[in-house]
């Protein structure tokens, strides 16, 4: 029956940080001889930043012993054709989505000491209360079976599966949760890395929550359609910060007349500014035009309010503890922002210019979905692509500049590449025209445009739409981000899940 206490005062509760040590003692007895590590402070830390509403625990004469873990997700991105990593955004939790309509489950445990006394069954009908309580139409998770791996000799995930849903065999994690009125939705193969005692195979369980509401959003809702305006700058001399801040809002309104969700400028478009520091090496100069980019950025976070539109801020300098950094912003059209510095610094930049590389990625939310920001020669690396895609980046932006043909057309390439291997959009803004008396900046080639993947739902040649080469121009296009879920799970070749993972893996090594 496990421990037996005199005196239990047993209280099921919100999980906090301060009860991590006891949670970490917790995971690791009830971890034993699974191989699977338990979750750090940090972890916990997040998870209780983004949803603690979610992450419960019980506490035993004022020691916590068991927990419950979990978050939101919006379940057609992912389908029942999913890791455990894959719906936890690489352990990150990224996936959380707080209009999303499923509680996904992703750990309960409970110190083997104190087995016997129910606690997990506590844990579950809080789970399933929270789930009535937050409207969410089931709870969803990948269940581990430890006790196949005694059978794996003698029968399939299926045939064991089915001996304990008529209980010819017991497994202490399905027997509990088919008791607990989960069903089986299907099988999953290599869900969870580490879980030996299942040879990595999973039930996908899920219970409905019969008094889940659907309820139609009148206002805010998601669009499927998102509508990007991408600016094609034209170079052209310009005499002072408020003659460039002009220009920036002259397209900005002409692409938010078109009921604009984004608006993208390309990498260093206030470039012009230098004219006036030719007289200083390059490396000054540049820290020098670093000086607009505060104004800049209030400026940017003004104009997506008013013109009710995001904004991606192309990209510009950004001096940070005598460290040079080429910075692009997210501003949303509530008034939030967000940062993202190049991560891959092309050998020109560091020689010319001394810029250093930045180190998060750019991943973020916003009203239309989730994004991702690379700058130019970032495009060229397919591992941040696919970091990226393992967190759900449904359109991909890309500001770039590029002096000549060749540097364009391996922006375009690899940027079509993205599309492809990764199963979203991709779009392009880059700057044209010259700079006759800015040192470094002599001329520049674009044709700015959107990709897509190769298949029957897309443009044959996998382009949505081009502008027209070296021309300054405004491109407003359409992109479906519903064709994206249907070929994540449909598509004649399903880049994302057929990667064989038993073979290889990517792996963040900075979060």
């Amino acid at each position: 029956m496990g421990k037996q206490l005199e005196d239990r005062k047993v209280v099921l509760r919100h999980l906090t940080l301060r009860d991590y040590n006891d949670l970490k003692v917790a995971m690791e007895q009830a971890y034993i001889g699974s191989r699977m590590s338990y979750w750090t402070e940090e972890s916990i830390a997040q998870l209780l930043e983004i949803f603690p509403e979610g992450q419960l625990c019980v506490e035993m004469n004022g020691t916590v012993v068991a927990g419950a873990l979990s978050l939101i997700l919006d379940y057609d991105k992912y389908g029942d054709e999913h890791t455990y990593k894959e719906v936890t955004g690489d352990y990150s939790f990224s996936t959380h989505d707080s209009d999303g309509d499923v509680l996904y489950g992703i750990d309960v445990f409970v110190h083997p000491e104190y087995r016997g006394l129910r606690l997990a069954r506590r844990l579950y009908d809080a789970r399933k209360e929270l789930c009535e309580n937050l409207n969410l139409r089931a709870i969803i998770a990948g269940g581990r079976i430890p006790g196949f791996g005694k059978y794996v000799q003698e029968l399939s995930p299926k045939e064991y599966i089915e001996k304990v849903r008529v209980n010819e065999l017991y497994d202490p994690i399905l027997s509990f949760q088919l008791v607990n009125s989960f069903h089986v939705r299907k099988i999953l193969n290599d869900y969870l890395e580490g879980d030996v005692q299942s040879k990595e195979y999973a039930t996908l369980i899920e219970w409905n929550n019969i008094y889940y509401q659907e309820k139609d959003k009148l206002i805010n809702r998601k669009k499927s359609v998102v509508r990007l305006g991408l600016v094609q700058w034209q170079m052209r001399p310009t005499p002072s910060l408020e003659a460039l801040k002009e220009q920036i809002e002259f397209f900005v309104d002409a692409v938010a007349g078109y009921n604009s969700d984004f608006v993208l400028f390309p990498e260093l478009f206030n470039a012009p500014l230098l004219a006036k520091y030719n007289d200083l090496v390059e490396a000054k100069a540049m820290r020098e035009l670093a000086t607009y980019s505060e104004p800049l950025l209030a400026y940017f976070k003004e104009l997506a309010v008013s013109y009710n539109v995001n904004i991606i801020t192309g990209s510009y300098p950004v001096l940070e503890d005598e460290k040079l950094y080429n910075e692009s912003h997210l501003c949303r059209r509530d008034g939030s922002f967000e940062v993202y510095r190049k991560i891959h610094i092309t050998p020109s930049e560091v020689t010319a210019w001394g810029i250093s590389g930045g180190e998060k990625l750019g991943v973020f939310d916003t009203d239309c979905g989730k994004i991702g920001i690379v700058i130019c020669y970032d495009v060229e690396f397919p591992e941040l692509g696919r970091l990226y895609a393992d967190r759900g980046v449904q359109v991909l932006f890309v500001p770039f500049l590029t002096d000549t043909q060749n540097g364009y057309h391996r922006v375009k390439r690899c940027a079509q590449a993205r599309a492809i291997e990764n199963e979203c959009y991709v779009a392009i803004a880059g700057c044209v025209g010259n700079l006759p008396k800015v040192s470094n900046m002599d001329i520049q080639y674009a044709q700015s445009a959107v990709f897509t993947p190769a298949d029957f739902a897309f443009p044959e040649n996998a382009i949505k739409a081009q502008a027209t080469p070296n021309t300054e121009m405004t491109l407003i296009v359409d992109v479906d981000l519903d064709l994206l879920r249907e070929l994540n799970t449909k598509g004649s070749v399903r880049n994302l899940r057929d990667r064989r993972k038993d073979l290889y893996n990517l792996q963040l090594k900075k979060s």
